[in-house]
C-alpha cells in the first residue's frame, strides 16, 4: 500500500474535473485522479455546444438564459445557481477561447451560435442563437483544450488509478474530508491519498440503463461512494432521456442537428412535432420532445418494420451543411446504422443521457451532508454534482456551461479552503474497507456472473423506469432491483490477477449501479406528479403543492418516524426527505412551447 499526500486531490478527469484541476492547480499542490486516461473522458462524447448570452448573432442577455434554465427544469431548479451560471457562461466561454479553443466562427471572426431546443429570446418569444460549438465535437475540444492546460499549469495526473472511497475523519463538529482510497488499474495495489479538500467530479450513471448515450464506464461511483458513508443523493429520480439517439443502439446524434434544421417526422412524414409544440417544434425541452416520440411510437405512428422508432430528417440540409457542422453525427449513421443522412432520414428514440440529480452542493462547489451544513473539505461538481441547475430536466449545452462555471467554482474554493490550514488527521487504516471488499471479490466462489446481474437490471430499468413510468412498473423495478442484489452477493469474478483486472472493475462498478437503481426508483415511486423527466402515467399533472422540493435519499435503515420508502412490502433501506426549492424571481407557471 502506497500514501501520497496532497491540498487537493481531485477525482474524475472529465471537463468538471480537470476545469477544477486549473484553478486549484495554479494556488495549491493538485493531485488528479482518474480511471482513464483524460481525454478518454465521457466529456468528450458531448456534441452540440455550450450556452452563453453573447449575443454574437442575435440580441440575448443572461437574464433570458435564466429564465429558459428555469423553465427548461420545470420550475425544480435553485434560481440562485441558475442566476450564477448564466451570469458566468460569458467569461466561461471566453475562458475556453483564450485558452486555445477552436470554436466555428461568424464571418467577421466572432464566436458563431446556433440554435438549441428550449433556448428562447424574451423569455420564450422565439428561438435565439446562444450555443456556441465547434462542429460537433465540442465537448471533445473542450476536454482536449482543457488536458492541454492542465499540462501547462503542471498539474499531476494518476492515470487509470479507480478511486474507491473518499475518507472522513469524525471531529466535534462532525465529519471532515480528509483524502480518498484509489485502486491502480497496472498494479492492482491500494494507494491512500491524504489530502485537505477532496473534489468529486466523476460523471453520471447511464449504465444503469440499457439504452443509453452513456459509455461503459459511466457507473455513478463518485455519486454512491458518497452515499454510502451516509451522504444524501438530491433528486436522483430525474433522469433525462436524449430524444435523438440511434435507434436501438443509443448512439446520441446531437441536438445541434435540429438546431441546423433537421425536421422529425413519423411513420407517414408528418412533422408531429407541431402538435405538441406549435412555437418550438422540435426544438423544445428535451423532455417534451422526447415524450411526444415516445408517444408516436405507443399510439401506432413509429416507422421502421416493428413501428419503434421516429425519423430525422435531414436530408433538405445538403451534403456542405452536414459535411461541415454534423460531421461526426453523420459519419455514426453510416458506420452504425449504413445510412447516410444526405440521402435518407435516420431512424431515432429517446436514449438515457443526463442525470440531473447527484450530491447536493452549495453554489460554491461544498458537499451538503444534510439540507444546510455542509462536510468540510469535501466539494463536487459536473454531472456526479447537484448545484440544482438542471432541476426536473437539463436545458440542452447547459452541461458543458456546468462543468466549467461549477468545475471553475469548485477549484477556487478548494484551493482556498486549503490555505494556511493544517492537514487533519485519517482516521487508523484508512484503506481497510476497500481492502477487505477487493479481497472478498477476488476470493468469491459464487455462481453468479457480473454480465448476467448487469444485463437484467438495465432490462428493467428499460423496461419500467424510462421515458413513462407508473406506480406498478417502479415497483416492478424496485423488486427487480432487490432480487439482484440479492444476487450480486452470490456473485465472483473469473480472473484471479492483479494487473488490469477488468472482471474485478466491472463487479465494483456493478455494486455502485444496483445502489444508485434503488435509489432512482425509491424517489421516483414516492414523487407522485410528473415534473420534467419523471414522467408519471399515473399522476400525469406536475404538482406544485406538494413537490415543489427536492428529494434528498439517505443510505440507512428505515426510520418508521420519518418519511421512509416502505412500499408494499418492499423496503429499501433509503430514508427520504426534502429541501426547498430557492425561488428568486420566476415563480412556477405553465410550461407552453
Amino acid at each position: 500500500m502506497q500514501f501520497h499526500k496532497y491540498d487537493v486531490v481531485i477525482v474524475g478527469a472529465g471537463g468538471a474535473g480537470m476545469r477544477a484541476a486549473i484553478e486549484s492547480g495554479q494556488r495549491t499542490r493538485t493531485a488528479v485522479l482518474t480511471k482513464l486516461y483524460p481525454t478518454r473522458s465521457h466529456t468528450g462524447a458531448a456534441q452540440g455546444g455550450m450556452c452563453a448570452a453573447l449575443a454574437n448573432v442575435e440580441e440575448d442577455n443572461w437574464e433570458w438564459h435564466t429564465y429558459d434554465t428555469i423553465k427548461g427544469g420545470d420550475y425544480l431548479v435553485d434560481q440562485d445557481a441558475a442566476e450564477v451560471m448564466a451570469k458566468e457562461a460569458v467569461d466561461a466561454v471566453l475562458d475556453l477561447e483564450k485558452m486555445g479553443l477552436p470554436f466555428n466562427r461568424t464571418p467577421d471572426g466572432k464566436i458563431d451560435q446556433r440554435r438549441f431546443g428550449g433556448h428562447t429570446r424574451n423569455h420564450g418569444e422565439a428561438a435565439v442563437r446562444r450555443a456556441c460549438y465547434a462542429a460537433d465535437r465540442t465537448g471533445h475540444m473542450i476536454l482536449q483544450t482543457l488536458y492541454q492546460n492542465c499540462i501547462k499549469h503542471g498539474v499531476e495526473f494518476f492515470n487509470e488509478f479507480y478511486v474507491l472511497d473518499v475518507v472522513m475523519t469524525e471531529t466535534e463538529d462532525g465529519p471532515v474530508c480528509t483524502g480518498a482510497i484509489a485502486y491502480e488499474l497496472a498494479t492492482g495495489e491500494l494507494h491512500v491519498f491524504q489530502a485537505k479538500a477532496v473534489v468529486f467530479a466523476t460523471g453520471g450513471f447511464g449504465k444503469v440503463f440499457k439504452t443509453t448515450s452513456n459509455a461503459h464506464t459511466l457507473t455513478g461511483d463518485g455519486m454512491a461512494i458518497v452515499f454510502r458513508k451516509g451522504l444524501p443523493l438530491e433528486d436522483m429520480e430525474f433522469y433525462q432521456f436524449h430524444p435523438t439517439g440511434l435507434a436501438g443502439l443509443g448512439i446520441l446524434l446531437t441536438e445541434g442537428a435540429r438546431a441546423e434544421g433537421g425536421i422529425l417526422r413519423n411513420d407517414s412524414g408528418e412533422r408531429f412535432m407541431e402538435r405538441y409544440a406549435p412555437t418550438m417544434k422540435d426544438l423544445a425541452a428535451r423532455d417534451v420532445v422526447s415524450r411526444a416520440m415516445s408517444t408516436e411510437v405507443r399510439e401506432g405512428r413509429g416507422a421502421g418494420p416493428h413501428k419503434d422508432y421516429v425519423l430525422l430528417d435531414l436530408t433538405h440540409l445538403g451534403a456542405d451543411v452536414l459535411e461541415a457542422k454534423l460531421p461526426d453525427i453523420t459519419e455514426f449513421s453510416r458506420t452504425y446504422l449504413g445510412i447516410d443522412p444526405v440521402d435518407e432520414p435516420v431512424p431515432v428514440y429517446p436514449t438515457a443521457h443526463y442525470a440531473m440529480g447527484g450530491i447536493p452542493t452549495n453554489i460554491t462547489g461544498e458537499v451538503l451532508r444534510d439540507s444546510e451544513h455542509v462536510v468540510p473539505g469535501l466539494y463536487a461538481a459536473g454531472e456526479c454534482a447537484c448545484v440544482s441547475v438542471h432541476g426536473a430536466n437539463r436545458l440542452g449545452t447547459n452541461s458543458l456551461l456546468d462543468i466549467n462555471v461549477f468545475g471553475r467554482r469548485a477549484g477556487i474554493a478548494a484551493a482556498e479552503y486549503v490555505a494556511g490550514r493544517e492537514y487533519v488527521e485519517m482516521p487508523e487504516n484508512p484503506a481497510a474497507a476497500v481492502a477487505d471488499m477487493v479481497e472478498r471479490l477476488h476470493a468469491a466462489d459464487g455462481r453468479e456472473r457480473v454480465a448476467n446481474i448487469r444485463t437484467e437490471l438495465q432490462v428493467t430499468m428499460d423496461t419500467n423506469a424510462s421515458v413513462y413510468r407508473t406506480e406498478e412498473t417502479l415497483k416492478q423495478a424496485l423488486h427487480d432491483v432487490q432480487a439482484l442484489k440479492e444476487r450480486y452477493a452470490r456473485v465472483s469474478i473469473q480472473d484471479a490477477g492483479l494487473r488490469f483486472n477488468t472482471d474485478l472493475l466491472e463487479a465494483i462498478e456493478l455494486g455502485f449501479l444496483l445502489e444508485l437503481a434503488e435509489v432512482l426508483v425509491v424517489g421516483a415511486i414516492n414523487r407522485k406528479e410528473s415534473r420534467g423527466g419523471h414522467a408519471r402515467e399515473d399522476y400525469t399533472s406536475r404538482d406544485d403543492v406538494n413537490f415543489l422540493r427536492h428529494t434528498m435519499a439517505y443510505r440507512q435503515p428505515t426510520d418508521q418516524s420519518a418519511e421512509t420508502a416502505v412500499l408494499d412490502g418492499l423496503t429499501a433501506e433509503i430514508r427520504l426527505d426534502y429541501k426547498p426549492v430557492v425561488l428568486t424571481r420566476y415563480q412556477p407557471m405553465e410550461r407552453k412551447y
